[in-house]
């Protein structure tokens, strides 16, 4: 009887202990499970979140990127309506500028060469002027534009202004009569247009060869610069010059010449040429450029007025 009552109980202990591994197994596996559900629950929502971060940077990029490339197409388009404006045939307003260029109050000087491009001088003068941050103006000679057409790109790649000086410098060719001197600047201009590699070039600004004063050409070179006026080309001479093609043959003399033509006025247009036979050019230039820096001139070139 004993036995039968222990054997009862031993098995309701047993049955216990049972049920207690199974209700901590359940409790083992649910929280198991949760914790693991928790976890992937909240990995899935971190991976949702970031996803839509990411989402939200790329769509930000793009619109940053879209709105770059905008910006720079409206810029490219400014930039394109000023070089068409700067190219078009010059108003009235624009030519008087020209004819009163020495009436600036500051003190400024226009370093100008006629006669080239010339293979001897030219890129000499091209390197000083890039040493000194100096923009100058070249009237330059359709015949040699078109001999030279890689230096004319240099000088106008490098900010110079390219301005026209006729085609072949013989005054009994250009001064034939008024149209004769039109018909030069339109040749040299399109000789211009193809040694730059642009079609909408204009030079815009013309140098009579010999200077438009006096001469016994005076009377051809005055219709002719009316006809130059009517069709937006303005036309500029100097007021200072070294005597480079007068007879002057040393340094000295070239930079006294400056120096004296130059005088106590502001603005100066210096007339100087770089043609092949002009070396001491080149080399009294460094004079020069000191020169004027020391008397207070400050350099500008035509795109600086017009």
């Amino acid at each position: 009887m004993e036995l039968e009552v222990w054997r009862k109980k031993h098995i309701r202990f047993d049955r216990i202990i049972m049920v207690t591994l199974i209700i901590t197994s359940i409790i083992w596996l649910f929280t198991t499970s949760g914790a693991k559900f928790a976890t992937y629950y909240n990995s899935s929502i971190y991976t949702i979140a970031l996803e839509k971060k990411c989402e939200q940077i790329k769509q930000d990029e793009q619109r940053k990127e879209e709105e770059r490339i905008r910006i720079e197409q409206e810029r490219e388009r400014e930039r394109e309506l000023e070089r068409l404006k700067k190219y078009a045939p010059l108003t009235q307003e624009q030519i008087e500028k020209v004819n009163n260029i020495y009436s600036q109050e500051e003190k400024v000087a226009f370093l100008t060469f006629d006669d080239g491009p010339s293979p001897a001088v030219t890129p000499l003068i091209l390197d000083l002027l890039k040493k000194e941050n100096i923009k100058a103006t070249f009237f330059v000679l359709g015949d040699r534009v078109v001999a030279n057409p890689e230096l004319v790109k240099r000088a106008y790649e490098e900010g110079h202004y390219i301005a026209n000086h006729g085609k072949t410098h013989i005054y009994s060719q250009i001064y034939t009569n008024s149209q004769t001197v039109l018909d030069e600047y339109n040749i040299t201009n399109q000789a211009i247009r193809n040694a730059i590699g642009d079609q909408n070039y204009n030079a815009r600004v013309f140098r009579f060869p010999g200077g438009y004063a006096g001469g016994i050409y005076s009377e051809i070179k005055k219709e002719a610069r009316v006809v130059l006026n009517n069709n937006g080309i303005a036309s500029l001479d100097w007021n200072a010059l070294s005597k480079d093609s007068e007879g002057a043959k040393t340094k000295e003399q070239l930079i006294q010449n400056v120096i004296t033509t130059v005088g106590q006025k502001n603005c100066v247009v210096i007339l100087m040429h770089d043609a092949n036979n002009k070396i001491l050019t080149y080399e009294t230039l460094p004079d020069v450029i000191n020169y004027l820096r020391q008397n207070g001139y400050t350099f500008k070139c035509l795109y600086d007025i017009l």
